[in-house]
């Protein structure tokens, strides 16, 4: 990557777009950008600071691209007609896609460790970026959401950190084929299900990415993972898990409300010691496990790496506690896919109380990918006295097929016993749920790719009376 390069990115504000550019601007690139979110003003604060960090925003009108220096970084879904691409044709410059761009830092880094997995990628991520911070290893972190443990007043939108280290960690994507750009040294693979793409192609495409790596991570307690490796042809994996064959094992798991407790042993050695984390369920305890994994396989002894990972803060919109009013709590949470959904749901399940979920799905798309088995997933994870309630999928512009819709997944939901509702408007959703909730009532926001979801979960916290 040239010094001299200029870097604009059309979407600067998306979760995987905002911590790239942080780096590059951190490493001393110029850093330009624009996004319809701005546009449209939404979500101000997070362009606001944006531009102290000495990124310049424009309007996605293409007067952002004068440069011939200029590299466009764009999703590769974004369309020929938006005037920034039409700009950037204009002028002859060089286009890449967040994941090209990600890549050649990733793949250029000393020690490249890569997060995969449907679920808990970005929770993964955060927790091994805390731990090699901890342990004095001042990594680079490259994450989808926002680490608490870094935020501050000057870093608000902490979804990035820029170390001085030789590490590089980040989450990699499957749903758009870009895992197969990484070469990890260190390949994580936290679980194999249903989300974006077939399970025959995310097979090929995690299968894949553990074959490239210099040691693959593996959670021995997901059957379609163990079966990867098993099918592999000579690929030798550590296994973490709470199975007792794992070469990292999990036992005594104590959930809590807030935290989850478990014991950790280290097969090959017989070390242990115990881990007492700060956010709950057991899906955590499992990333926990992951991250564990990670830090032996950098050398951190597993009493270093258990005893930092106590002071692991969790993600923001990852069973981000709102607030509680009334005897009522909300929750904001990015589960969007079946595995998130139901790791959430059974870590509220755990404790008692009745559970008023709004989910908005993150587009048209995934929802007729997944549709049928996020409407089982709620089916299997709701009681009798919780209540579902769906407004229409996030829409933000553009072409996509439209033929399945909320309103299909709830009759899914009412077919299998359980009470669900359609609401096309999110804000009547927001009224509907005001009135609905009672004292002991936890109300969970779920969705992605959507900011405002956080200001929505915090408007229904203020208006519970």
């Amino acid at each position: 990557m040239a010094d001299d390069k200029s870097y604009f990115f059309c979407g600067i504000g998306g979760s995987g777009m905002l911590p790239l550019a942080s780096i590059l601007r951190g490493r001393g690139f110029s850093v330009k950008g624009s996004d319809r979110a701005l546009d449209q003003g939404r979500t101000a604060a997070k362009f606001d600071w944006l531009e102290t960090q000495g990124i310049e925003l424009f309007p996605q009108d293409g007067s952002g691209l004068a440069d011939e220096r200029q590299i466009l970084v764009a999703s590769a879904a974004v369309e020929d007609s938006v005037p920034d691409v039409m700009a950037a044709r204009r002028l002859g410059l060089e286009r890449i896609t967040r994941p090209e761009l990600l890549s050649r830092l990733f793949n250029a880094s000393g020690c490249g460790i890569g997060i995969a997995g449907t679920s808990g990628k970005s929770t993964v991520t955060g927790m091994v970026g805390w731990i090699l911070h901890a342990c004095g290893r001042d990594p680079t972190v490259m994450n989808g959401a926002v680490m608490k443990n870094f935020v501050s007043d000057d870093t608000p939108f902490a979804s990035a950190l820029v170390g001085q280290g030789d590490v590089f960690v980040s989450e990699v994507d499957e749903s758009d084929g870009s895992i197969a750009l990484y070469e990890p040294d260190i390949a994580v693979l936290n679980n194999v299900s249903l989300d974006h793409k077939s399970m025959d192609e995310l097979r090929m495409l995690f299968g894949g990415f553990l074959a490239r790596a210099g040691t693959a991570i593996v959670n021995g307690d997901d059957a379609e993972t163990r079966a990867l490796v098993d099918a592999s042809d000579g690929l030798t994996a550590f296994s973490f898990g709470f199975g007792a064959d794992c070469d990292l094992c999990g036992s005594d798991l104590i959930e809590q409300p807030l935290s989850v407790a478990f014991r950790v042993s280290e097969r090959k050695t017989g070390a242990e010691a115990d881990v007492t984390l700060a956010v709950p369920g057991r899906h955590n305890a499992q990333n926990a496990l992951a991250a564990i994994s990670v830090a032996l396989a950098c050398g951190i002894p597993l009493a270093e790496a258990a005893d930092a990972i106590g002071g692991f803060q969790g993600l923001r919109r990852r069973f981000d506690i709102v607030g509680t009013k009334n005897g009522i709590t909300v929750i904001d949470d990015f589960g969007h896919n079946p595995d998130k959904v139901a790791a959430t749901l059974k870590t509220l399940h755990a404790f008692p109380g009745r559970l008023l979920i709004f989910f908005q799905p993150h587009g048209y798309g995934p929802l007729k990918q997944m549709g049928a088995e996020l409407a089982t997933c709620f089916v299997e994870n709701m009681n009798e006295k919780d209540r579902l309630i769906l407004c229409d999928p996030v829409y933000f512009g553009g072409t996509t097929d439209k033929s399945v819709g909320s309103e299909q997944i709830v009759g899914k939901v009412e077919e299998g016993g359980r009470s669900a509702e359609h609401i096309a408007d999110r804000g009547d959703c927001g009224d509907r749920l005001t009135v609905m909730a009672e004292q002991g009532d936890r109300i969970i926001v779920m969705g992605a790719r959507d900011d405002s979801l956080s200001i929505f979960a915090q408007n229904i916290l203020n208006r519970l009376n």
